[in-house]
């Protein structure tokens, strides 16, 4: 039996980096696991059974609700970490988890959901650009600074895809080899009743652009179920016209119900993955979809969705009203075929052939070149 630590940011919900979190436990199944924050009423069972040891910030006050006002005590916090035996380590990289203490003889391997977005590329986004952020760039220099040293520090890096391996060189100089996350194709089946509507389903923050199909959607008429929760809903509902109606948060069962019978999934942002398109593709339906970051990977154009170019609704629009016009030439079958590339199963035989590869080019020295 394998024993390994993987060390993943937080787990107080189940999101994309969580559904890695449980395959990893799947190939695992000895693994430790340690985290920062651990909310163990918010992660799946097949987490909750493991041993989960925590670093000081999870017995902060109101860690759960407010880790994120934690983010510059988490170098500390990772550093007092100390892994001087297994086989080898994982740390599941997009808030900060690879800066934990390895033992120079044990190889440290990164899966990287994306080196973190807020102190590099996104922050207007989370910091603003008045008063606020002239107190918080300190803050944020002392950060890039600790997530670039830390990289240097890892033996290999795993990306989640091409867009982020290319965010990994451009901010940590740090070359990857790229194995797409799990996601759980077989769950889901397609309907051969298919409705009126347009789907747009996710976390509704600014960054994701959910502004963008309600005001196409209110200049086309078309029917646009929205579906899920997030800061941006009130602003959505508030400027969205009747032919648009809202979900809120769905169950698993509304999910599928919704997603299996849509015209289309729209996806206006810009993801360094994005699961949603491959789930929607997995129910056979297709994906317009905009022309950047991970869902160049996973939609095939004109085969399981559309692309287009810029995020105004003058472009949106087009390619709907391209869509309507050859949408009985996108076949259920086929998209749903394309999606299983993506599949859990798939993952976890390339994560594992992977680190199988790495631990034997790690013994050729039986000890670290980093650090």
């Amino acid at each position: 039996m394998i024993n390994t630590t993987i060390v993943h940011y937080w787990l107080n919900s189940m999101r994309g980096g969580e559904k890695v979190i449980e395959s990893l436990i799947d190939i695992y199944p000895n693994s430790e696991i340690i985290t920062n924050i651990y909310s163990q009423q918010n992660v799946s069972e097949k987490i909750s059974k493991k041993k989960v040891k925590t670093t000081f910030i999870n017995s902060l006050p109101n860690a759960g609700k407010f880790y994120q006002y934690y983010l510059p005590l988490y170098p500390t916090a990772l550093k007092n970490i100390h892994i001087n035996s297994g086989e080898f380590v994982i740390s599941s990289e997009s808030g900060p988890a690879k800066g934990i203490k390895v033992s120079n003889k044990i190889p440290h391997i990164c899966y990287t959901h994306s080196p973190m977005r807020y102190i590099w590329d996104m922050q207007d986004e989370y910091f603003g650009t008045g008063f606020k952020r002239k107190i918080l760039q300190p803050i944020i220099n002392y950060l890039q600074r600790w997530d670039f040293s830390t990289a240097q520090k890892l033996d290999y890096i795993i990306a989640n895809s091409n867009f982020v391996k290319k965010r990994i060189k451009r901010v940590w100089n740090r070359e990857s080899t790229v194995i797409h996350p799990p996601v759980d194709t077989e769950r889901f089946s397609s309907n051969n009743s298919i409705s009126d509507y347009y789907l747009l389903f996710g976390q509704h923050v600014k960054y994701k652009k959910p502004e963008l199909p309600v005001r196409a959607f209110n200049e086309n008429g078309k029917k646009l179920i929205v579906m899920g929760a997030g800061e941006e809903l009130p602003f959505l509902k508030e400027i969205a016209y009747d032919n648009i109606s809202f979900l809120g948060k769905v169950d698993e069962k509304t999910k599928h119900k919704y997603l299996s019978s849509c015209r289309a999934l729209i996806f206006p942002g810009i993801e360094d993955f994005g699961i949603i398109p491959v789930e929607a593709m997995a129910c056979g339906r297709p994906v317009i979809a905009f022309n950047k970051g991970g869902a160049t990977e996973t939609v095939k154009d004109n085969v399981t969705g559309l692309f287009f170019n810029s995020q105004n609704t003058k472009s949106l629009n087009k390619v709907i009203n391209q869509f309507e016009n050859i949408a009985d030439q996108f076949d259920p079958k086929i998209i749903k075929q394309h999606s299983l590339i993506f599949s859990k199963q798939v993952f976890q035989k390339k994560f594992k052939e992977y680190v199988e590869q790495c631990i034997n080019d790690f013994q050729k020295t039986g000890v670290s070149k980093r650090r």
